[in-house]
């Protein structure tokens, strides 16, 4: 059975899929968010396979989303670092924490709390507009054919 190339549909949640929709990939990002940059590390936090950890570790490489850095010259280690590309999709990480913190932490409460840097308060993430700063679930919009509809890359 062939793998559906969702990377080549011309829709940006199959596109964003396409490089972060193993259930792996958001975990080793969140990881690496909070700190959980080296390999060894990235592998015991997640009790992921060293297999499975560096062929994911390459994907979001390959795609732009973290980079290794060397940390040590003898012998050569590396660690991972976001890239901008990769710090955006941590914000998306966010508004899934929302969803499940809302949904499906229990009565024990969410595992994580965040704290917001401006204010220094306990806190969650929200979606606005960008044009009026309106509160913008999905409820409140349309959704209408952009320049990219129907374009493949």
């Amino acid at each position: 059975m062939q793998r559906t190339a969702f990377g080549d549909m011309a829709c940006s949640i199959a596109r964003t899929l396409d490089v972060i929709g193993e259930p792996w990939s958001p975990l080793i990002l969140r990881d690496i968010y909070v700190g959980i940059n080296r390999f060894e590390r990235l592998q015991q936090d997640l009790g992921i396979s060293r297999k499975v950890l560096t062929e994911r570790l390459r994907w979001l490489t390959e795609n732009g989303v973290v980079e290794r850095q060397e940390y040590a010259s003898r012998p050569v280690r590396h660690e991972y670092a976001l890239t901008d590309k990769g710090r955006e999709l941590c914000d998306l990480l966010l508004v899934m924490v929302r969803w499940g913190d809302r949904w499906l932490a229990g009565e024990a409460g969410p595992p994580v709390l965040y704290r917001h840097h401006a204010c220094g308060q306990l806190s969650h993430v929200e979606l606005h507009c960008s044009a009026c700063g309106k509160d913008m679930p999905a409820t409140s919009i349309d959704v209408l054919p952009g320049p990219g509809a129907g374009r493949a890359t």
